[in-house]
């Protein structure tokens, strides 16, 4: 997809985004809108509801053409207006009837409409193809028409907020995605290391709830959050939205013990009937675990929520299926997060990552949270790429990546993190090169059949790591030595009767270096790699 192309879809999902944010019209008229885009019901009571958003719960039951219903949650959105957002891949029209629990507002209860779904358009692929599901092998994500989706995520934990003008979001948006990123973590709800409620977590609407308990909201503040998860859309980039941050805050206690269990629910109903029809997926909550509040309880909740089943997981500080132990196969897919020190953290990541992926039930796994890219001042390229090979090689369903600066939405002057770990700003940490070269890498690997290869361990010496598909292809990483070697390596279990087409890819700068063909025995020792650094060696067969 050229990047004109993308823009010109931007534009169209920017003009439907207009029509997405309005009143809509009345619900006498039918409304149409393409395959897998959100389409919004506008209503309005007809009477007060004292604390509507703690009080009031709207749902909108919808029937598809093949009969199949959906209730879906509706939010408040302010005064006497309520909004719900639905979409779906069936083409054809859609019935819906709503369902209130004051059914005594003939405002809210009991309105019938219908819904044209067109053929999906436009070359954006979180539209074109569809949303995020996890394949049948269980081991990748992909789109809903079967179309593999290889996660190249970024970090933006405090994206929302107003340290960030909209010109600033913006130019993130456009150079992660020119760089082949597709995914953007982002809190929407209490962030990492500030107290409950902190004015630094403010939007330039303020902030999301005016009580600690969310029993009321603040419109606005969604108003303007949604704004950029649909920039974010624009560009191709998937929102994983964090639902808020799981350890004890720096008010000592966890946001979900100081929210209480049913506050967390209240708003995760409302980031499910404003986000859910959008293609997003959900990390229930930061650092999340079982010794830091009923996460266990809430994810039930949140399934039970969700009527598009949108891919949930948890950013689990330790094993992800341990961290949270109780109801674990709610989640669809496990993350890892296990810190910022360097190549012990590469190596102890890999190691749970493999752990992780010889459990059962089977389930995409992935680093979500490692070394961020010169976070306290170290993790440079070098680990960024250290990192990537290594799980990729290993059967990791993607990477996701974070640089100082950017994760915390820092400005000049105000790093936004107490105490502070980076001087960096956001802007300073956009043009760090490990972003640029995992770009690289993605596309890379795109080439390639990659969603059928397997890890292949005994292809190559301890220290390297390798896989492939067995006489078809063979993808080597060489780590980083020490400086002055220039020494090869020797792959095994070649298929001899194979003929092979063997180059060096640099994974820092993508150039290439043709080796030749490799044909007729089951072992191929490598030249001296072109300079000593970490390489990548591929064999193809034809």
């Amino acid at each position: 997809m050229s990047r004109s192309s993308l823009g010109r879809a931007a534009l169209r999902a920017t003009c439907a985004m207009a029509a997405f944010l309005a009143d809509g019209p009345s619900l006498a008229s039918a409304q149409s809108v393409a395959a897998h885009r959100p389409v919004e019901l506008s209503f309005s009571a007809a009477q007060a509801h004292t604390e509507p958003f703690a009080r009031v719960e709207l749902d909108v039951v919808f029937s598809a053409p093949d009969g199949a219903e959906l209730r879906v949650p509706a939010f408040h959105a302010g005064d006497e207006r309520w909004k719900v957002r639905y979409a779906s891949a069936q083409v054809g029209t859609h019935r819906y009837r709503s369902v209130c629990s004051a059914s005594d507002d003939p405002g809210l209860h009991g309105r019938e409409g219908t819904i044209e779904v067109t053929p999906a358009e436009g070359a954006n692929p979180l539209y074109a193809h569809g949303p995020l599901r996890i394949s049948a092998d269980r081991r990748r994500f992909e789109h809903a028409d079967g179309t593999s989706f290889l996660w190249l995520g970024d970090t933006w934990w405090k994206g929302l907020c107003k340290r960030l003008s909209e010109r600033d979001f913006a130019a993130l948006c456009a150079q992660r995605a020119a760089q082949g990123f597709n995914v953007v973590q982002i809190v929407c709800g209490p962030y990492p290391d500030e107290e409950l409620l902190d004015p630094r977590g403010a939007n330039a609407a303020g902030l999301p709830y005016t009580a600690p308990d969310f029993r009321t909201v603040n419109p606005a503040y969604f108003e303007a959050a949604e704004k950029r998860i649909q920039q974010l859309l624009d560009h191709g980039l998937l929102p994983a939205i964090v639902g808020g941050w799981g350890r004890p805050q720096a008010g000592g206690r966890s946001t979900i013990d100081q929210v209480g269990l049913e506050g967390y629910r209240r708003h995760w109903r409302h980031l499910i009937a404003r986000f859910g029809a959008s293609p997003v997926v959900w990390i229930l909550g930061g650092e999340a675990s079982d010794g830091n509040g009923p996460w266990a309880a809430l994810a039930n909740d949140v399934r039970a929520l969700d009527p598009f089943r949108r891919p949930l997981t948890y950013h689990a500080p330790g094993d992800p299926r341990l961290s949270i132990r109780e109801g674990n196969e709610r989640f669809d897919y496990d993350m890892i997060a296990l810190g910022h020190d360097g190549s012990n953290t590469a190596n102890a990541t890999l190691a749970m990552l493999r752990a992780t992926l010889a459990q059962q039930p089977a389930r995409p796994a992935l680093c979500g949270e490692a070394c961020y890219e010169r976070h306290m001042q170290s993790n440079f390229e070098d680990v960024q790429r250290h990192l990537f090979w290594t799980l990729m090689l290993a059967g990791a369903a993607g990477h996701t990546y974070g640089a100082a600066g950017i994760w915390h939405a820092s400005v000049p002057g105000d790093p936004g993190i107490t105490p502070v770990y980076d001087w960096t700003t956001w802007r300073e940490g956009l043009d760090f090169p490990g972003a640029q070269q995992l770009g690289l890498a993605k596309r890379f690997l795109e080439e390639l059949p990659w969603q059928r290869m397997e890890p292949q361990p005994t292809w190559v010496d301890a220290g390297l790591h390798a896989a492939g598909i067995p006489n078809e292809l063979v993808l080597a990483y060489l780590p980083k030595r020490g400086i002055y070697d220039w020494s090869g390596f020797e792959v095994r279990g070649l298929a001899p009767t194979v003929r092979y087409t063997a180059l060096w890819f640099d994974p820092a700068s993508g150039r290439r270096f043709p080796l030749g063909e490799v044909t007729g025995s089951e072992r191929y020792a490598t030249p001296p790699v072109p300079s000593p650094q970490d390489w990548v060696l591929l064999l193809r067969a034809p």
